[in-house]
């Protein structure tokens, strides 16, 4: 396949579509290094810094990411990311105002909802403006970009928090800030900015890359709020009834309510008696009441979608992954400071700077291989790259998490790392190829379901219970979790062998829904 010449506008919408993602992960992971400040000043626990980092952020976001998901599939995605990047930077700034956990929790509940549409809109504009040879060099600047914020938080957080108390220490600050309060306002000041850019840069037609356009949506607005009150569990209840649906869609609905309601209850008394976190359970009922709306309301998304092997394959292989990567990743500064007697400033600047640049740079080297090996291998060279990644990396990390000293733990982690981060362009890039343009903002939220249903609602609970079962030994819990790790490899040879048919097939299972296309010439472009 000959390489397309890059667009004019390609790198532009690129970079803002990765700063966006830069900005999320910044404003998401602060908390993470301002929570002792924060809980000696306001008077908080473990248990409300757990909620408001994890719960009452993770369901916020993964419930909003389908309304805007859909909403990112319909309606102008610039201006929805300006708008939305606007309305979470307002949230985390709000977090300065606070005196009490009230206002904290409003803040990430903000930020929640608002960073919903980073990936739908961000992958669905991204992929309009870059064509199939270089998604995943696309993707991999992504990848960087999340990388960059979530060592970013850590750095920025940290200095300008310390920068602030030691400016005014001995004085009363200005408004009677505290340099976590200050943290919070120099976080959302950058997205303010940027949000003003992603307004007016203009919108690329969607599809014509790939050479399928579809009939504009004449009420995008109208379907985003629907499609909220469809997955939404009770209010999902009056959508079926509105929606005049049979015995059948009922019956399933409160099958899966009940089991999920059941299932959820069994496991927190099961686990309780090792350890007392509680996991994620929602999440399951809304993939099951999205997937019941799209059969009412979008036949041909529903079609796409679950008829696609290689799509579902992709969701469960990387839901898998994502309960490693945010296990060992969650667990493993407590590891170094447990086993190696590292203090937190030490572990929090060595292993956040090493993290941070190994997560820019694995996925800078891996998405371009990845293109040019799915160049002479369309589809299965994605695939090959991702099985290599997810296949040796654990192996890696027996060698890592049993180093005898904090130096080889780090010259070891720096391969770990390399190779475990090659993992999300190939993948990624391939996911969004499964589906029409049109349905890739749905696509992307209804995987966020999913990753963060198994991977901040699993991962980490599941290394900490096995933690707390085994006396605390880190190094064993964090490398049971890589235990998921045979299953993904058998699902990656499976995707190997159904990429291409499926992805050749998405047309025929759209119009096998009732989808109508508009004939659309694919341009040379990016």
């Amino acid at each position: 396949m000959s390489r397309v010449p890059l667009r004019s506008t390609a790198g532009y919408a690129l970079a803002l579509v990765a700063l966006t993602n830069t900005i999320s992960l910044l404003d998401r992971n602060i908390l993470a290094i301002l929570a002792p400040r924060i809980k000696h000043d306001i008077g908080i626990g473990d248990a409300e810094m757990g909620l408001l980092y994890g719960t009452v952020f993770a369901l916020f976001y993964a419930l909003f990411s389908l309304p805007l998901g859909r909403l990112a599939d319909g309606w102008v995605r610039t201006r929805l990311l300006g708008i939305t990047l606007a309305f979470w930077s307002v949230a985390t700034a709000l977090a300065a105002a606070a005196q009490g956990f009230g206002l904290l929790a409003l803040s990430r509940l903000g930020v929640g909802i608002g960073e919903g549409s980073a990936q739908p809109a961000g992958i669905s504009l991204v992929m309009d403006h870059y064509a199939t040879p270089r998604r995943g060099f696309a993707m991999a600047v992504i990848a960087a970009a999340i990388a960059l914020g979530l060592g970013g938080s850590l750095v920025i957080g940290g200095a300008a928090a310390d920068w602030w108390d030691h400016i005014h220490a001995g004085s009363t600050a200005p408004l009677g800030l505290r340099g976590w309060q200050f943290a919070f306002l120099v976080a959302a000041a950058p997205g303010l900015i940027l949000a003003a850019f992603l307004w007016g840069m203009p919108e690329p037609q969607r599809g014509r890359l790939d050479g399928i356009a579809s009939p504009p949506d004449p009420h995008p607005f109208r379907a985003s709020l629907a499609l909220l009150g469809a997955v939404t569990p009770v209010s999902n209840w009056f959508a079926l009834a509105l929606r005049r649906a049979g015995a059948r869609y009922w019956s399933i609905n409160l099958a899966a309510t009940i089991l999920v309601v059941a299932g959820a209850t069994a496991l927190t008394r099961l686990t309780t008696a090792f350890s007392p976190r509680p996991a994620l359970h929602f999440g399951a009922l809304v993939v099951v009441n999205l997937l019941q709306r799209l059969r009412l309301a979008d036949r041909p998304t529903f079609e796409v979608i679950t008829r696609s092997p290689a799509l579902l394959l992709c969701f469960g292989i990387a839901a898998l992954q994502m309960m490693i990567n945010y296990g060992t990743m969650g667990f493993t500064p407590s590891f170094l400071m447990k086993h190696y007697g590292l203090s937190p400033a030490t572990t929090g600047l060595q292993f956040g700077v090493l993290a941070a640049a190994l997560g820019i740079v694995g996925p800078l080297i891996a998405g371009p291989l990845s293109d040019r090996i799915n160049a002479r291998f369309p589809g299965a060279g994605r695939v090959w790259v991702t099985l290599v990644s997810l296949g040796v990396s654990p192996l890696i990390a027996i060698w890592v998490y049993h180093a005898p000293h904090p130096a080889a733990f780090y010259s070891r982690f720096v391969l770990y790392s390399l190779v475990l981060t090659a993992w999300y362009p190939p993948l990624y890039a391939l996911m969004f190829e499964q589906v029409l343009p049109r349905m890739r903002g749905i696509t992307a939220s209804l995987y966020i379901i999913i990753y963060t249903l198994f991977g901040i609602g699993i991962g980490p609970f599941l290394v900490g219970m096995i933690a707390d079962a085994n006396g605390g030994d880190l190094a064993s819990a964090i490398l049971a979790i890589n235990w998921v790790a045979p299953p993904i490899v058998i699902m990656l040879i499976a995707l190997a062998l159904r990429v291409k048919r499926d992805e050749a097939g998405v047309i025929e299972r759209a119009r096998s829904g009732g989808e109508t296309f508009v004939a659309a010439q694919a341009a040379p472009g990016t």
